[in-house]
Order: C-alpha cells, then sequence, then structure tokens
C-alpha cells in the first residue's frame, strides 16, 4: 500500500543528489584548480533500480520485485578539457595553455531543468498516492 510513497521519496532523493552535483559543476565551470591541485571534471550521478525494501508481509505480495530509484555513484565526464591559450596565467603550462574543466553551463542548466521537472513529477506521484489513500480511508468510514 505504501510502495508508492517509497518509489516517490527515493526519486526525490536521487533528484536531489543530482541537483547538488550540477550546481558543483556550475561552480567549478571557470576554476583552474581544485582542491587538490588538479583541474575540475565535469561530475555526473548514476543511477540504478534497487529492490524496495519491504517489512515482513512478503507472503501478501505478488512475485514481481518492486523497484524504487537510488544514485549509486557519481562519475567524471571523460570528455577532453578545454584548452586556452593564457600565457600570462598563473596555471600557464610551458607552452602557455590553461586548462580549464569540461563543463558547459548552458548544458547544465538544461540537466539543472531536466533534474527539477523529474523531481516535480515524483512530488506529484507522491500527492496522488496520499489522495487516493485519503479517500480510501474516506470510504471505509
Amino acid at each position: 500500500m505504501f510502495d508508492g510513497f517509497a518509489i516517490s521519496v527515493s526519486g526525490m532523493e536521487a533528484e536531489q543528489r543530482r541537483l547538488r552535483v550540477i550546481a558543483s559543476n556550475l561552480a567549478n565551470a571557470n576554476s583552474t584548480r581544485s582542491a587538490a591541485g588538479e583541474t575540475y571534471r565535469r561530475q555526473d550521478v548514476l543511477f540504478a533500480a534497487v529492490p524496495l525494501e519491504r517489512d515482513g508481509s512478503e507472503a501478501l505480495r505478488s512475485s514481481r520485485e518492486v523497484r524504487k530509484v537510488a544514485a549509486v555513484g557519481v562519475v567524471e565526464d571523460p570528455r577532453p578539457l578545454k584548452r586556452l591559450y593564457m600565457p600570462s596565467h598563473p596555471d600557464a603550462d610551458e607552452k602557455g595553455f590553461v586548462e580549464f574543466p569540461n563543463v558547459e553551463p548552458f548544458e547544465e542548466v538544461v540537466h539543472m531543468m531536466d533534474a527539477v521537472r523529474c523531481y516535480e513529477a515524483n512530488v506529484m506521484s507522491f500527492n496522488a498516492s496520499k489522495e487516493m489513500l485519503k479517500r480510501a480511508l474516506e470510504i471505509g468510514r
């Protein structure tokens, strides 16, 4: 009965993590060095469908396994870094080039809009499940 709530909440948590990673990408779009001293690389979140944990009433459930979404990790984007000729920059190499992150701000804004829409869809699903449960309880009165 409450699987819909758990699935919606897992989707909201996954999109929230995705939004934090996107914000980090945007914040580092023009940085030339990370805390480790290397050039920042764009990051992306990996999602996976994982089994939904349930209480002990497994015998009453169908044989189909219900899954929820989980953010299972963060990976770096393998695309090449941007190189600009700036010989006076303190991070320039011996040829005068500076490496900048492989972050495209416009692309990140599109990803952010997608994550917000997915989050909103999960909120709407949660609210629909809540309304159905509320109406079912009203029928039982």
